[in-house]
């Protein structure tokens, strides 16, 4: 049996509520079945809205700003950022021989592993990468009932903290 379950933690109160009510009692009962269970603490990674929101100022950009002669795409543009970030704030980064021989590949972590204090930072930098490049990005906000990204004014690129 496959089952999993994955709890966010935001203060002491729910944490231990969650404990209490959600993981122990599921936990005694897959132990008393003869199940061996991992379990596991991490930092949490980022958030649904802060993709949405990366992706949506990486649209803003790859629509506005031309790189190497012509214009980008959000991934192309994405892989950029988080390169230069990642060098400026000394998060490892590797440069490989590509598989096919030709050129050089560069590998860092992607989005998806990076902890929710993390990508804010990635938010951030962009911002004041924006700034300088002129970028006007278009600002979002995540509808607490939907989820839905909701457009709620232009604004040109804030200038860095």
């Amino acid at each position: 049996m496959s089952e999993r379950m994955i709890v966010r933690c935001w203060n002491p109160q729910q944490a231990h509520q969650a404990m209490s009510n959600q993981i122990w009692p599921m936990l005694k009962a897959h132990l008393v079945a003869g199940r061996l269970m991992v379990l596991e603490l991490r930092p949490a990674t980022r958030s649904t809205e802060q993709n949405a929101k990366l992706h949506a100022m990486l649209g803003d950009i790859a629509k506005q700003i031309e790189w190497a002669g012509k214009k980008r795409d959000i991934e192309t543009w994405k892989r950029l950022l988080v390169a230069a970030w990642s060098r400026a704030t000394g998060e490892p980064l590797e440069y490989l021989p590509a598989v096919d021989g030709h050129g050089v590949d560069i590998v860092f972590r992607r989005t998806s592993q990076m902890t929710v204090g993390e990508v804010g930072e990635l938010i951030e930098f962009i911002y004041a990468w924006g700034a300088e490049a002129g970028v006007v990005f278009t600002e979002r906000d995540i509808d607490p009932e939907t989820g839905e990204i909701v457009t709620y004014r232009r604004a040109p690129a804030r200038e860095a903290a």
